[in-house]
């Protein structure tokens, strides 16, 4: 007959080797640092100088002339949030209506939920920022492997110093010169028309007339997220090109008479791309808060324009909202970022039980 601690070892050897496994470990951290986040987001921006109340009451003073008293009866009336609620009251109804998937309402939109507002901005975002992410990253490895196997030509010279100053230019500095000398000194494109996300009537859909509208509207974001992200695919991929040149197992390949297109391709590009690849999924992880700028010069509704409106209105719900996704999006992808290498390189052997 089995003893008692036999039949209850194997219960607890399983969640004993849950608890070292790394991805578990990792995850749980990952959930960690979003409810850390999320609660600094949430003390932080209560902390700002003025409440949407304040806001709503001095556009009211401003622009209608009326009395501090009738203005502030109707801002009263129309905001439902009890600022002068404990804040530590208000925090736990958050958490509690978080884990329910509900944001909560917009105080300045009133009746919208925010995760609808955010449901509606963020795709475009992603759309602006994903095609930027895509072409730089393709553009940039090419550059970088061609860098590499150039490297000391005076074409190397140029891409590298080209490179340089693009990734050291902040992206909104371009953008204010896009502004200001393509759309406004040279009139090359009409920054009026190309204003918001899509043109009025057009609908969304899988078809020619959708997908051009939306790029049209994108194109400067588009460039602009390229322009100031070329540089940095550049630099690495050269730099990780050269490093892979060196190793032992190019040499052997070369010595067994390999062709130099199967050995650029198979063994220089596959294995020197694996750093970059592990960049890439960080750099999706910002798409989401990549745009606050940008999309704020360019009149391009996406959620970065969303968040700067509401921060300048001090819509708490709608701030809340947008940093918890960028928060998710970053920590979510810095976590698959740390297995997807795992995964690529089999030399790779994670430390801990897990694999």
């Amino acid at each position: 007959m089995a003893s008692p601690a036999r039949t209850l070892q194997p219960p607890f050897s399983f969640l004993l080797r849950l608890r070292k496994s790394y991805i578990v470990r990792r995850t749980l951290n990952a959930f960690f640092k979003v409810f850390l986040v999320t609660t600094l987001i949430f003390f932080l921006i209560r902390l700002m100088p003025a409440s949407p109340v304040d806001v709503y009451i001095n556009l009211l003073i401003s622009q209608y002339g009326m009395p501090y008293e009738e203005a502030r009866n109707m801002a009263a009336a129309l905001f439902s949030l009890d600022l002068d609620a404990p804040l530590h009251l208000q925090y736990i109804d958050f958490l509690l209506n978080l884990l329910k998937g509900d944001l909560g309402i917009s105080l300045v939109s009133r009746g919208t939920p925010v995760i609808q507002m955010i449901g509606r901005f963020l795709p475009w975002t992603l759309f602006s920022v994903g095609v930027a992410i895509l072409l730089s990253f393709s553009v940039g490895m090419l550059l970088g492997m061609f860098m590499a196997y150039r490297r000391g030509s005076l074409l190397d010279t140029l891409l590298t110093t080209f490179a340089s100053v693009m990734s050291s230019i902040p992206n909104y500095l371009v953008a204010i010169l896009l502004l200001v000398f393509v759309g406004v000194q040279w009139q090359w494109v009409s920054i009026h028309a190309m204003r918001g996300s899509l043109s009025p009537g057009v609908v969304p859909g899988f078809n020619w007339t959708f997908i051009s509208d939306a790029l049209y509207h994108a194109a400067l974001p588009i460039f602009t997220y390229f322009i100031t992200t070329v540089g940095q695919w550049m630099l690495s991929m050269k730099s990780s090109t050269m490093s892979t040149l060196e190793e032992d197992y190019v040499t052997v390949a070369r010595a067994r008479g390999l062709p130099d297109r199967r050995i650029a391709l198979m063994y220089v590009g596959r294995n020197a791309s694996l750093p970059l690849f592990t960049q890439l999924a960080l750099q999706i992880g910002f798409a989401a808060g990549a745009g606050l700028l940008i999309e704020t010069f360019f009149v391009y509704q996406g959620v970065g324009k969303l968040l700067i409106d509401s921060i300048n209105q001090r819509d708490y719900t709608v701030m809340q909202g947008c940093f918890l996704i960028i928060t998710v999006m970053v920590i979510f992808a810095n976590l698959f970022a740390d297995l997807l290498y795992g995964r690529l390189d089999p030399r790779i052997r994670i430390v801990g039980g897990g694999s």
